[in-house]
């Protein structure tokens, strides 16, 4: 006859049937959180400032976030259960990597799931300033018509620069050559194979590219090298007509340059969808009229947030 489990053995047994606790910080799409489900007990907890974020994990095996929660030192020290984080997304300079192998915890992400909303987007806002398409409907909702405020300019035959030729530069690449544009990369990292299959010549500095390009692309990782890697210096030899493009991440530009050198009209425009604080505060570099803007939705697709959500 089976004796009663005692009350410690009764413990052992709960914790080790336990499912692990996955702990979900930034919006995540259903096909996603229905595989976490699948592997743990999800818990979706969002908007957490500094305190409730070290309370949340205190328990919890995994991580999972998007780009708005922040996992630095002191949260994973707080977790000492911890052994993963996932980062659905491709970037990971919201996570202290260092800190986290140090504690022994996996970091990973989702390279592959928006490259393709990324590069769209940027093909996007390349012809929204280009065309000045943002300035001319903000004319219409006002109940104005002018079109000759509104001239533009043809993408055929201009000149492409990508200061990053991994995954989503090389989709825009593909997709500024079906404009007939012409298209140079400045990446240490790549070939000139490769970079003749996605139909880019290399270059092999950034002031080689900067000098050369109508428009400027970034498409890099954020790191301490590439921190304000559009600087004023950088600004000054560009085209005046040139215009920035920025889907990568904001830290990549100098934005105090940035707001300078398109206040007096040194360079043609920007078009942004990061910023180096965000939410951005920064209204007098939004103000301006040669700036376009939207709030780091590159990847907010549809299709997008279910693969990110899926892959990480």
């Amino acid at each position: 006859m089976r004796q009663p489990s005692s009350p410690e053995t009764s413990t052992r047994d709960t914790r080790r049937t336990r499912m692990p606790k996955i702990l979900v910080c930034d919006p995540l799409s259903e096909a996603g959180l229905d595989i976490l489900r699948l592997a743990g007990e999800v818990s979706v907890r969002l908007n957490l400032d500094g305190r409730e974020l070290a309370e949340a994990v205190a328990d919890a095996a995994a991580i999972v976030v998007r780009s708005s929660t922040r996992i630095d030192g002191p949260v994973i020290e707080a977790a000492p259960q911890l052994m993963v984080i996932a980062r659905a997304g491709v970037g990971v300079d919201n996570i202290d990597v260092a800190t986290a192998t140090r504690c022994g915890v996996l970091v990973v992400n989702s390279p592959l799931g928006n490259t393709l909303a990324a590069a769209e987007h940027t093909i996007g806002l390349m012809l929204a300033a280009a065309r000045r398409i943002p300035q001319a409907a903000a004319t219409m909702k006002s109940g104005g018509w002018d079109r000759k405020a509104f001239i533009g300019r043809q993408l055929f035959q201009k000149t492409l620069g990508l200061v990053g030729l991994g995954k989503v530069g090389s989709e825009v690449a593909r997709r500024a050559a079906a404009f007939g544009m012409r298209v140079i990369a400045q990446d240490p990292y790549v070939t000139e194979q490769h970079a003749a299959a996605v139909g880019a010549e290399l270059v092999s500095t950034l002031e080689q590219l900067v000098d050369e390009a109508d428009y400027i692309s970034l498409h890099c990782a954020l790191t301490p090298d590439t921190r304000g890697l559009i600087s004023a210096a950088v600004l000054e030899l560009m085209k005046p007509d040139a215009v920035v493009l920025n889907c990568a991440r904001g830290g990549l530009v100098d934005e105090q340059a940035l707001l300078t050198a398109l206040r007096e009209h040194r360079i043609g425009g920007a078009a942004l969808d990061v910023f180096e604080q965000e939410p951005t505060t920064n209204m007098e570099l939004l103000a301006l009229d040669n700036v376009i803007a939207t709030p780091h939705v590159g990847a907010s697709t549809e299709e997008a947030q279910d693969a990110v959500a899926v892959d990480a």
